[in-house]
């Protein structure tokens, strides 16, 4: 594990220096980032390793801490680490997407500085460079309840971290030509449970340890690139206690459907006969099932697990419904998202309503996928800098695209997309799936309410059927297929936010957009400045540093 150092300070920017106070604690990372062999399949790939590890090692965070971590990019290409579900109120220049952050060159390294301010749960982190995350770099991020702050259940025996996916054996830089060459990337060759698969021989060495009678808390997360899962224990039940940084209704599972960029947290408690058991990842939504093992083992327990694995569900059908059963808990006296002000986020008036369409197209006989007709194209100049510069028109236009898309969409275009969104609107966001294929979209900056899931086509009067009382406050939700998804918050946090596809080659190949929130006073209460470290690339790179534009 990386080193880690504890300080008590907390940073407060002024202008754009970063001055040291004492109060919440720091914990510092050093993260070398390289090249190594990895072979979660059998098969050897030239993999992305932090601190030698795939994946990468898990963040342990308490609620308000201090964050910096240092990386060194030793790859031969540019890099960059987003923190997937960590809000960075206030604070955009630390999200770690292409929208906000230039790349770490290779053969340099930057510092992430931020706050997990006001925040617990369970979270992932992962590149977003190329197709690096196809090869690893990912790993969990966790952030615990301060210790006086009590939890809605008992402290489990010990806590542990399940990151699968699935895994194409062709490496980033064939799946990028692949892409690039307008395909998409096809079926998975496999899925892996925290970097491994077990034979099944009596050979695997466990990836997690029980003792009979003791319950025990594992954080269950998809870093895949495209592929929904199944996680289910085998002779033992899950209650559901945290979703992506909310706590839930304690309801008890068989199994759940993970999609891509999800994270769960639930117990399990080891109340079967002592022996060896498996966890189980399995493919949703494809034609050909693909199954991953890994060994859970009672200590002092003799007998190898049956080799009888618990079914996955059948159908989509049966992962809408299992959506609808989960609940926030509105009980629960921990840090939690709270971006509407309110809990009543039921009663406040909606001010605007954007429709979020998906299609996929061919421009120029390649594949690209596009949201209201518009496919996403990286410019090489970071939104963000482009705005806080002053040359925001020299790299891209606000609001190209319809709140309200046409009902055939015939003609894509290729361009930046940013939605220029006023500061404190209370929104709702229709994701609407016109595909066949499950979507999984995330927003950075903001936990929103999942306020609906349903099938067909959205309408006014679907609004009847939300839940306005607890719905879970997250920050991905999955759209089934010829179906949409209703999502419901306050743009409260400022700065240049990214929507995306989850679906790896989707977000790729263009689908995902920006949304812009800009402080109407320009006051540090809203935002930082642009701090002093940060990088600078593209058309902003050999321009003077502008003086502070929050006061």
């Amino acid at each position: 594990m990386a080193p880690l150092t504890i300080i008590v300070v907390f940073f407060l920017w002024v202008g754009s220096l970063l001055m040291v106070q004492g109060g919440d604690p720091t914990i510092s990372f050093e993260w070398k980032v390289t090249y190594g062999t990895i072979s979660p399949l059998g098969v050897p790939v030239k993999g992305i390793l932090i601190n030698g590890q795939f994946p990468g090692p898990n963040m342990n965070s308490t609620t308000n801490n201090n964050v910096i971590v240092n990386v060194f990019n030793n790859l031969d290409e540019p890099f960059l680490l987003t923190w997937s579900g960590v809000q960075h109120r206030k604070n955009p220049w630390q999200d770690g997407v292409l929208g906000t952050n230039c790349p770490i060159p290779p053969g340099t390294n930057y510092t992430y500085k931020f706050q997990v301010k006001d925040q617990i749960g369970s979270f992932i982190y992962y590149p977003v460079t190329a197709m690096h995350k196809a090869v690893g770099g990912f790993g969990g991020l966790r952030i615990n309840s301060r210790l006086l702050i009590p939890v809605p259940y008992a402290d489990p025996a010990d806590d542990y971290t399940i990151i699968a996916g699935d895994f194409f054996n062709k490496g980033h830089t064939t799946l990028k030509k692949i892409l690039e060459s307008g395909r998409n990337l096809g079926r998975c060759d496999g899925v892996h449970i925290n970097g491994k698969v077990a034979k099944g021989d009596g050979s695997d060495e466990p990836l997690f340890t029980m003792e009979a009678g003791k319950t025990y808390k594992y954080r269950i997360c998809n870093a895949g690139i495209k592929t929904s899962l199944n996680v289910r224990f085998q002779g033992h039940t899950m209650k559901l206690v945290e979703m992506e940084g909310s706590h839930t209704v304690q309801n008890d599972y068989e199994s759940l459907d993970v999609h891509v960029g999800q994270c769960f947290a639930v117990l399990v408690t080891a109340d079967q006969e002592p022996k060896d058991y498996f966890v189980v990842a399995s493919t949703r939504f494809t034609k050909r099932e693909v199954t991953a093992t890994g060994v859970i083992r009672y200590t002092n327990g003799k007998g190898a697990p049956s080799p009888k694995l618990p079914p996955p569900p059948v159908g989509w059908a049966w992962s809408l419904n299992q959506f609808r059963t989960f609940r926030w808990n509105l009980t629960a006296s921990a840090a939690r998202p709270n971006p509407q002000g309110s809990y009543k986020y039921g009663s406040v008036n909606i001010t605007r309503t954007i429709k979020l369409a998906n299609t996929a197209q061919k421009v120029d006989g390649k594949l690209r996928y596009a949201i209201n007709g518009a496919s996403y194209v990286e410019p090489t100049s970071p939104l963000k800098l482009a705005e806080y510069y002053g040359v925001a028109d020299k790299v891209f236009k606000y609001d190209t695209i319809p709140d309200d898309p046409p009902a055939e969409i015939t003609k894509v275009t290729m361009e930046p997309v940013v939605l220029n969104l006023t500061h404190r609107n209370f929104m709702e966001i229709i994701f609407e799936n016109r595909e066949t294929a499950i979507q999984s979209y995330h927003l950075c900056g903001y936990a929103f309410f999942a306020v609906a899931v349903e099938t067909g086509q959205w309408s006014p009067e679907k609004r009847k059927n939300y839940n306005l009382l607890d719905a879970v406050s997250r920050h991905t939700i999955q759209v089934f297929p010829k179906s949409w998804a209703a999502i419901l918050l306050s743009f409260d946090n400022c700065g240049m936010w990214n929507i995306r596809s989850e679906v790896w080659d989707r977000r790729y190949l263009g689908q995902q957009l920006y949304v812009s929130v800009v402080s109407p006073n320009k006051s540090l209460r809203d935002e930082y400045n642009m701090p002093e470290s940060a990088l600078v690339c593209g058309v902003v790179e050999s321009m003077p540093r502008p003086p502070p534009a929050y006061t």
